[in-house]
């Protein structure tokens, strides 16, 4: 699927491809393909490039044409992978006259900043304007993402309040694992900005206030990032030392009952010998080695409760 859309106060879609306009292509088919290719003359290897999942942040040239490869938030809770936030790649095709966007995986981002845009009579004055505004929405968004994790890591830790479950922590893991995605596609985007400033320096494309304002919401994102992966690792040291602490005490408690229990064991396989213990005239024998069993238990529970371990 591929729009075209034309900066006047907020994006404009237009029927057809005009110079200057945006291209916005997400999910593309064969069809997409051709058009890029065959009229716009995109270069085949960037449009492979994109459609690496693994694909980092950076930039690359071919004769005039530019690519620059942002990361960008999406939410993924039906993915095989299980986590419910990753990020995919995007890249920004530009040319003299052409900008295209590329990206295989539907977003919410893209959809809210065309219509931001919209709401706030945006004019995205070149090609270097939108790609420093997608990092600014892809910052924004990250934000919008975090916040969601952090409710989940507080729904995770009152479930493990009550019940420690493997699949509380699994989920905790699987948030771990997503800051974790977030943290290094965060770091990638803020050192595109320096790439792009030594690009296009010395021209009238480079905005230093937006530029400036990217970086902030950039830097944000990662501390908020790095706040909530402390507090998550922590979380995760907390339970696995109470998961220690609840089998040691459990190891201790079945150590103290098997100890009990083995003393009248113990005085049973005694008189159970078939030899002569001196008890066999008194009618009452039987008796009195039970006593004398439950008695000694009683003592040893007695000892344990008093050190605590039971």
């Amino acid at each position: 699927m591929r729009q075209y859309l034309f900066s006047e106060t907020g994006f404009v879609e237009k029927p057809q491809w005009l110079p200057d306009c945006w291209v916005n292509v997400v999910c593309p088919d064969q069809n997409d393909f051709d058009f890029l290719t065959k009229e716009l003359k995109v270069p085949e290897s960037f449009l492979n490039d994109i459609a690496d999942i693994e694909e980092r942040p950076r930039t690359e040239q071919e004769e005039d044409w530019l690519l620059t490869i942002l990361r960008i938030p999406v939410a993924t809770p039906d993915s095989d992978t299980g986590l419910p936030f990753s990020t995919v790649p995007i890249g920004i095709i530009t040319n003299k006259d052409i900008v295209v966007s590329v990206c295989y995986h539907k977003t919410d981002m893209l959809p809210d900043f065309i219509e931001h845009t919209r709401r706030k009579n945006i004019n995205v004055r070149n090609k270097l304007d939108l790609i420093l505004r997608l990092i600014y929405s892809s910052a924004v968004w990250f934000l919008k993402y975090l916040k969601q994790i952090n409710l989940d890591i507080t729904a995770a830790e009152k479930e493990l309040e009550r019940s420690i479950r493997n699949e509380d922590l699994l989920r905790l893991m699987k948030l771990q694992k997503t800051l974790v995605y977030f943290n290094t596609s965060i770091r990638g985007n803020e050192v595109m900005i320096g790439k792009l400033r030594a690009i296009f320096s010395g021209t009238n494309f480079f905005d230093q206030e937006l530029a400036d304002d990217v970086v902030i919401e950039l830097k944000q994102a990662y501390n908020t990032v790095n706040i909530y992966s402390d507090i998550l690792n922590g979380t995760m040291d907390a339970f696995a030392s109470i998961i220690s602490n609840n089998v040691n005490t459990i190891m201790k408690r079945m150590t103290s009952f098997s100890i009990v229990l083995m003393i009248p064991t113990l005085i049973a396989s005694f008189y159970g010998m078939n030899v002569d213990v001196h008890l066999d005239h008194i009618p009452s024998a039987f008796t009195i080695i039970v006593v004398v069993s439950c008695s000694l238990s009683a003592l040893a529970f007695g000892v344990f409760r008093r050190i605590k371990w039971f």
